[in-house]
């Protein structure tokens, strides 16, 4: 009877052990094609404004503060006009619009809530991670040959942008006492990149799920589509209630 005792005791905790961790390391590897190139995009037109210093934040170096004469660009949507501001390093006019029309086109293809606070893009060469915030979302060119490969670079900046229009921190969409109730109930954490880092990572590894499993489900795996439902279910009635606007992720009427 010992025996049994332990054998069950050791079932029941290696079970418990499993459910306990996150599902995911982070969510955008897991999400491919959320957002593909032949989806539409509000992105109409690019027009080049001229020079002048701008003070962009580059991880290189540790990360820092720069106060450069960038090559400036009006990225014109539907309902927005976003600045881009691209590194003097790209050397020439022709060669920073090519990268400022490219990001803005797939940007174009977030849904509207997403870039509810973006004002500004920062363009860098270098193999830095994307990054999200300040009105802004920061692209390390770099890095975008990996994103590319993997089909993550729409899931990446929807993650980005998630931090920019959402997160409280920057003055976001979203309730910080709401959400944490709905985290509390949910008693997990989607990836361990958001358990590591609750605060500032929660909600941006959430958000690509929720858009996964409630406007994806042809694209994503049933799999992954019931463990999402598992292990969020109050986050993703707190997304629910939000009554984001899905355009052009999702036609208007």
């Amino acid at each position: 009877m010992k025996f049994i005792s332990i054998l069950l005791f050791l079932f029941f905790y290696s079970f418990t052990d499993v459910h306990a961790k996150p599902p995911y390391d982070g969510t955008i590897w897991y999400f491919p094609d959320v957002i593909n190139t032949n989806d539409p995009t509000t992105f109409k037109e690019l027009i080049y404004t001229g020079k002048d210093y701008r003070e962009m934040f580059d991880r290189r170096k540790g990360g820092r503060w720069l106060n450069k004469e960038a090559f400036l660009f009006n990225a014109v949507y539907e309902e927005r006009i976003i600045e881009i501001q691209v590194n003097p390093e790209f050397k020439n006019v022709d060669n920073a619009f090519k990268e400022a029309f490219y990001y803005s086109e797939t940007i174009g293809r977030l849904p509207n809530f997403l870039l509810t606070n973006v004002k500004t893009v920062w363009i860098h060469k270098g193999k830095k991670s994307y990054g999200g915030g300040n009105e802004n979302l920061l692209i390390h060119t770099g890095r975008s040959k990996e994103y590319i490969s993997k089909e993550i670079l729409e899931e990446v900046f929807i993650h980005e942008a998630g931090h920019t229009s959402l997160d409280w921190d920057f003055g976001g969409l979203l309730n910080k006492t709401e959400w944490e109730e709905a985290k509390k109930k949910d008693k997990e954490h989607i990836s361990d990149y958001a358990k590591k880092f609750p605060r500032s990572e929660d909600v941006a590894e959430s958000i690509l799920t929720w858009i996964a499993v409630r406007y994806r489900l042809d694209r994503i795996s049933k799999e992954n589509n019931e463990i999402v439902l598992n292990t969020i279910p109050n986050r993703l009635k707190f997304f629910d209630e939000q009554n984001f606007d899905m355009y052009p992720l999702v036609p208007r009427d």
